[in-house]
């Protein structure tokens, strides 16, 4: 997602953040933007797209002795990829950057805009430095200033800001989203929101605690905690191991992909709910408008969040929903009538065959509706509207995080049209939105969970295969499930509905047949439970994944009690996917580059 970098020094401040918003591009951005305060003059430059843009921009700005800068890439989330919304924001004579979310940007802005402030974004960030200033004309100085706006902030947040007051200084604030700051013997100070841009520059690194806020200058570093208790800076070595910085000391991406979708759950969610309704401002209020059915369609893993979608809507929403495989939709002659809304699904938005689908849909005259990732992939410029999932760059080839914030938007959706449709009553929309605001807390790995299944993991590396077995919703599950241990460890996996197992599939039931059983408390539970049963009467070895206690499984894992099965739900993905990873390792696989497979699939 977004990066920061920051320099106090007298090298070149133009090529050093230049060459440290570089090292922050595997995690993924659609602008990027620096500014530099030298000679007590702003110089401030942005561009949408890659950095080589940006580069092309400032080929005739070149700064000599000391300066102060920082910079930013920024993966659009308030407002589109524009230069505009681009980092950094400028007050009257103030520049800032930011990562994460002020969740009372919109009170503010109010506030400011009603002073007469005028905002040149659509981005909660520039509230920030507006702030700022506003506090500055009331206060003793620009650290008394800084800190009234810290203070006055809701929402996780690392800032760095400068302003001609203080031309030698950078203010910096780190709440919930992650900073650190970097010397060597030279006497330069950096900051950065990761490791990487600081290998080869900083030879030793503070990592600020959330809550810390202060300033440095070239002979002074103030840190206060979130007690305003001035404390001292700590400093360790840096790894100079860019690749081991860039997976933020996690043996793999997916690994790290897999522990970060809290974070990018909580960026889906950002801006998009009230208490009692879903905002989604990229739909017209009319899009929904004659629509009588949805049909979805995707490949691979979109195909089973797509899946997921269909039980969603027709449960919450009342709408008539059907799933389409993209690469038989296309060949399949299908009817295609006017009233339907054509959703396609990608990670990418480039899938070749999901493409293609979406064009039929266009010729067709169908609305249309691209849940995707990537802003101004070729889906998002075709369809007629877009929702992105914000889930930061995916590095590893079989998708986690995608497919949690992809299982998230529509969620969100069901209950956006259930308000359109009034198929939920407002008390149960109102409830649901209280179980979103939980999704990110659900989907937390702990040490505890991680280890047991290492453990459990050597158990499952040898038989003739796996059955992942779900009802309802969680059988979509079960086949991501199967899919994700398929793609990574080469072992045979299937998923299926849990009632089917004894419509054939049961035939191969014996001690070396794996199933894996997702038996949420909250949904059909003691129908599911009847099938494993089933399975264990004839052998199977059974690992159950559960809040409940199950007597006839060989082996448990206990997810926490929940309110309702779609916290459940998120649990349990955590589980299939750390479960597949560690099996995985154990087998000596490539877990972020499995054989065979591409992580975008252009090609039909």
């Amino acid at each position: 997602m977004c990066g920061i970098v920051g320099y106090i020094g007298e090298k070149n401040t133009k090529e050093i953040l230049l060459d440290g918003l570089k090292e922050l591009e595997y995690r993924g951005y659609d602008s990027a933007g620096i500014a530099v305060l030298q000679n007590g003059e702003f110089s401030n430059y942005k561009a949408i797209g890659k950095l080589i843009n940006l580069e092309e921009k400032t080929k005739d700005f070149t700064t000599e002795g000391f300066a102060v800068g920082i910079g930013h890439t920024r993966w659009a989330t308030h407002g589109k990829p524009t230069e505009l919304n681009a980092h950094p924001h400028l007050g009257e004579s103030s520049y800032v950057v930011h990562n994460g979310i002020i969740e009372n940007y919109a009170e503010l802005k109010k506030e400011l805009i009603y002073s007469g402030v005028k905002f040149l974004s659509q981005t909660d960030t520039e509230v920030i430095v507006h702030q700022f200033e506003k506090n500055l004309k009331s206060s003793a100085d620009a650290f008394e200033a800084f800190s009234k706006t810290i203070n006055e902030l809701d929402g996780a947040y690392a800032i760095l800001l400068t302003t001609k007051s203080e031309p030698k200084t950078i203010f910096f604030a780190k709440h919930g989203s992650p900073m650190l700051f970097g010397i060597n013997e030279e006497g330069e100070k950096y900051f950065a929101s990761s490791d990487t841009p600081l290998i080869g520059k900083a030879k030793e690194v503070n990592y600020f605690e959330d809550g810390d806020y202060g300033y440095v200058r070239p002979d002074e570093i103030v840190i206060l905690d979130k007690d305003a208790k001035q404390k001292e800076a700590i400093f360790s070595k840096l790894s100079q191991n860019k690749l081991s910085a860039q997976k933020d000391g996690f043996r793999f991406f997916m690994e790290k992909e897999i522990y970060e979708q809290g974070d990018v759950i909580s960026d889906t969610l950002m801006g998009r709910l009230n208490d009692d309704e879903i905002i989604f401002d990229e739909l017209d209020k009319d899009f929904f408008a004659s629509i009588n059915e949805i049909k979805l369609c995707a490949c691979g893993t979109s195909y089973h969040s797509a899946l997921t979608a269909s039980y969603l809507f027709e449960r919450y929403a009342k709408i008539r929903t059907s799933v389409e495989i993209a690469s038989e939709f296309r060949y399949r002659e299908p009817i295609m009538a006017k009233d339907t809304l054509f959703v396609v699904i990608s990670q990418s938005g480039e899938t070749a065959d999901t493409l293609e689908t979406l064009k039929m849909a266009k010729n067709a005259g169908l609305r249309t509706l691209v849940i995707c990732n990537v802003d101004n992939s070729s889906m998002v410029r075709l369809a007629d509207a877009t929702i992105l999932t914000r889930a930061g760059i995916e590095k590893g080839v079989a998708s986690t995080k995608a497919f949690a914030t992809q299982v998230t938007i529509f969620w969100m959706m069901s209950l956006y049209i259930a308000k359109i449709k009034n198929t939920l009553a407002s008390s149960e929309i109102s409830r649901q939105i209280s179980l979103l605001r939980e999704v990110p807390a659900s989907v937390k790995v702990t040490d505890e969970m991680h280890e047991k299944l290492k453990r459990l993991s050597k158990r499952y590396l040898h038989g003739h295969g796996f059955f992942f077995i779900g009802r309802d919703i969680f059988y979509p599950l079960a086949l991501e499930g199967a899919l994700k241990l398929k793609e990574i460890s080469y072992l045979h996996a299937e998923g299926y509905p849990s009632g089917e197992m004894k419509h054939g599939p049961i035939a191969l039931a014996d001690p070396e047949l794996f199933t894996i059983a997702l038996l949420p408390e909250h949904l059909h539970y003691e129908k599911s439970k009847s099938n494993v049963e089933e399975l264990s009467a004839r052998d199977s070895t059974i690992c159950a994944i559960s809040s409940k206690e199950f007597d006839k499984a060989d082996d448990f894992i206990a997810i926490s009690k929940c309110k309702d099965y779609m916290l459940e739900f998120f649990e349990m993905m955590v589980v299939v996917q750390l479960l597949s990873l560690e099996i995985s390792v154990r087998l000596g696989n490539d877990v972020d580059m499995p054989r065979n497979l591409a992580k975008s699939v252009t090609v039909e």
